[in-house]
Order: structure tokens, then sequence, then C-alpha cells
């Protein structure tokens, strides 16, 4: 099997009862670290004196299974090799599509090993039971106890305020071809955004984008990352569009890390780092090679700026190529700083204080507009408490950050006042105590003052 297979597979055998979720596994493994070229040696050596060998490989042709037949056959080692024999031809090799092929391999090979396995996991439906009806009975009881959760960006990412952005130039400026490109920001080809026609390849946006510049139409938008523009971007992308005089805009997402990839160190990270070269500039990069009009960005979240900018870049009377350098950190790096200095302050007693966003259900329309623009996994639904509105309310729900996205996105879009952000105060100091009773009292005074002429008036 390929690398990526390996724990769906290992996860498959733990269930008929053939390994364990540590890596034993009953069954020898082969699992490539390249896929090309393969290694004649290891090959021949993982199939001697084996009766059968199954390849674990996703899509078609099957390429890798070929390979290690013509292998075995020129080393004369005449092990069966087994493959979409027994595994689908197309389609995604989850743990469940897995764990029926290794059944049916190892049943026609060794079925010996199930003796046991049995014991410990049913591998087949009891006499008289269907297969489907048992998974219907699965995901019914899964589906109501579990919460569905969608492909998105993660909770408070600098880049979803970029596609929020977009999403409201759409309503002023009507649709623009989008290039995408590979990296977290190609999540917003799914819902809520929905932007996206074309994604050719790491750091090729604005490359795919290229064909669209076109005089007569709308200048097309091209999104890459940080770490696509430093892999091929500069060169196949932005020097391609200052070469050839595209007149289009490019969104280049900095977030100080090859975010998609684990969080690793690229040219303009901003951290210093005592064997690499970074806090090199985009900004600067992009002008060495001809491009004039450049917008840098320093904070994504300002979601109006974003907007703007947006707005300008598609509308100026500038030609040639048009760059946005959106900064924002990756929110996910930032909260594994951050999170463990924070715990530690708080419980060394030290003065914290921790911004949150929520939502006045008595205000709130339920509109959802602010989902629907900001897609955040903090945003939920909650039954309306006003007993004559039937329309659930937004709610922000524990996991929230603090970014401010849906707030800055309420306001940008003029949506609704119903966003409030509160101040968490940890180890809260004199003054800190006195502002908030001096506020109870003055709040408490308003409400009883309002309670009264609800009364009077009823």
């Amino acid at each position: 099997m390929q690398g990526g297979l390996y724990n769906n597979t290992l996860r498959a055998l733990e269930i008929l009862g053939l390994a364990d979720a540590f890596g034993e596994s009953r069954i020898p493994l082969y699992v490539l670290n390249v896929t090309y070229p393969l290694v004649d040696a290891e090959i021949v050596r993982f199939a001697t004196a084996k009766k059968a060998i199954l390849i674990v490989e996703e899509g078609q042709p099957e390429l890798i299974e070929q390979a290690v037949n013509t292998i075995l056959r020129r080393a004369d080692i005449q092990t069966r090799v087994d493959g979409k024999n027994h595994l689908p031809m197309a389609g995604e090799y989850t743990g469940a599509v897995l764990r029926e092929g290794l059944r049916k391999f190892i049943a026609t090979r060794r079925p010996d090993l199930f003796e046991r396995a049995e014991a410990i996991v049913p591998l087949a439906p009891a006499a008289g039971e269907d297969r489907s009806a048992r998974l219907d009975k699965a995901l019914k009881t899964i589906g109501s106890n579990v919460h569905a959760r969608p492909p998105s960006f993660c909770t408070g990412c600098p880049e979803r305020p970029i596609f929020a952005a977009m999403k409201l130039v759409e309503r002023e400026l009507g649709q623009h071809h989008v290039s995408c490109d590979i990296g977290c920001h190609l999540f917003s080809i799914l819902p809520p955004f929905n932007i996206g026609n074309t994604t050719m390849g790491y750091g090729l946006g604005a490359a795919g984008a290229a064909a669209f510049n076109a005089p007569a139409g709308k200048r097309a938008i091209a999104v890459m990352g940080d770490g696509g523009f430093w892999h091929n971007g500069l060169a196949s992308s932005i020097g391609n569009a200052v070469f050839n005089k595209s007149d289009n805009v490019v969104v280049i997402v900095d977030n100080g890390y090859s975010a998609a990839t684990g969080g690793q160190h690229i040219m303009s990270s901003q951290a210093a780092n005592p064997i690499r070269k970074t806090r090199n500039s985009i900004e600067r990069a992009v002008r060495g090679v001809g491009v004039d009009w450049v917008r840098t960005l320093r904070r994504t979240y300002d979601v109006a700026k974003m907007r703007d900018t947006l707005k300008e870049a598609l509308t100026t009377a500038v030609k040639g190529p048009k760059v946005i350098v959106a900064q924002s950190e990756c929110m996910l790096n930032k909260q594994r700083r951050e999170r463990p200095l924070t715990n530690k302050a708080i419980k060394g007693g030290e003065r914290i204080v921790r911004e949150r966003f929520g939502v006045d259900a008595d205000t709130c329309t339920g509109d959802h507009s602010c989902i629907r623009l900001s897609g955040c996994p903090s945003l939920t639904v909650a039954p309306n408490p006003d007993p004559l509105r039937r329309d659930p309310v937004t709610k922000v729900i524990d996991s929230c950050v603090g970014c401010g996205l849906c707030g800055e996105v309420a306001h940008a879009a003029v949506l609704c006042p119903s966003f409030y952000r509160a101040s968490i105060i940890h180890n809260p100091n004199r003054w800190d105590r006195f502002k908030a009773r001096a506020r109870d009292v003055v709040i408490g005074a308003l409400q009883r003052r309002l309670a009264r002429r609800a009364l009077v008036a009823g």
C-alpha cells in the first residue's frame, strides 16, 4: 500500500480482528515510502514464500499492481498478485471499503486466520440479517448523536474573511472567474462560499487565470497561498502575468506558514529561524518581477477593507496584473503557540483578558446571513427565546477564538447589530471588580425602570 492508505488499512484489519491500534498486524504489511520508482529487491523479498499479496491502490489504471506483477514474474516468483479483483476500481478507499476488500482477500487465501478473529468481531451478518439493514441501523444511530461536520476552514481561520469579502463584492459587481490553487483556501469552493471555477496545481492559481485575460470580459481573480507562491508561483504565475501583461487580480494569502501541510516555515515566515532565511517580503518579491499595482493588507479580518481593496483591484483603470497580499497568521498555529502560554499565565495568577463574541438573541432577526457569509464552525443556530417568533437565532458556541470575523461580516454587510463583544477577565484586579459592580448597579437600575414602564403600559 501507499503511505496514505496505511491508517485505513490498519483500521480495517483491526475491525477484522487481525491487528491492533498500535500497528501490530497478523498480516505482513509493506508500506511504500514512494510509489516511483519501486525497489525491486524489496518487492521480491516481501513476496517470496507467500501464497498471495494484495495491492491496496486507489484509482485506475492499477499502475503499482502492474509493476509488481512485472517485477515478480521477471524474478520467476509465482506469488499471486491480487488487487482490483477484491477492491473497487474507482472511489475512495475508506475503512469500510478496505474492510470488505480485505475480508474477501483473506477469506480466499487464508480463511484460517479468521478462526480466532470471529470470536472477537463478527465478520458476517447473523443468520437472516441483511448487511445493508445493519448499515442503515448504524447510520440512524450515528445521525441522531453525532453532529455533521462538512469540510471547512478552521475556527478563526484568517482566510475565511477573504472569501466573505469576495461574496460581498460579488453582490455589487457580479460573478468573476476565480482560479483556485492547492492549499487551505481551496475550501472556498465548498459552502457557504461556493467560490472557485478551476484548480490547476500548487502555485498555478494565476497561471490558470491567464487564459481568461480577455479585454472584453471581467477581470479574473486568482488565489494562491504563500507556500504555493514561493514553490513556483512567483515565476509561473506572477512572472507569467507580468510578461503577458495580464489584467487579472491575484490574491496571495500570507499566513506566515505553509499552513495546509503542518505549519512549516517558508521564506516569508515572520518567526526567526536560526538555520533559514525567513522574513522575506512577498510584496518586494512581486514588485521585483515587475508588478506595479500591489496592496498589502496587514489584517485580513477587516472585511470592509478587504472588500474595498478587492473592488478597487477589479475596477481600477490601471492595466497589468494587480496583486493583493492578504496577511494574518494561521489561527491554528497561533492557538497552538499562545494557548499553553495563556493557560500557564492564568494558573500563575496573572491578569489575562480574552475577547469573546456572542449574539443577542432578542436582537437577532434569524436571517443567518452571518453564517452564510462566514461559515465559521463556532456559529450555529439555537431556538428563538421569543415565543412569538419561530425562526431560530444565531448562537456563538464555546469553540470561538475571538477573531471577530462574525461581527466584522455583520458590519461590512450591514446585516444587524446583534453581535456583541465581551471581555473575559481572568484574575481581575480591584479596578476590574469595581467597574463590574458599577455596571451591575447601573444596568440593574435601567432594567427595573424598563420593567416598571412595561407594567404601567400593560
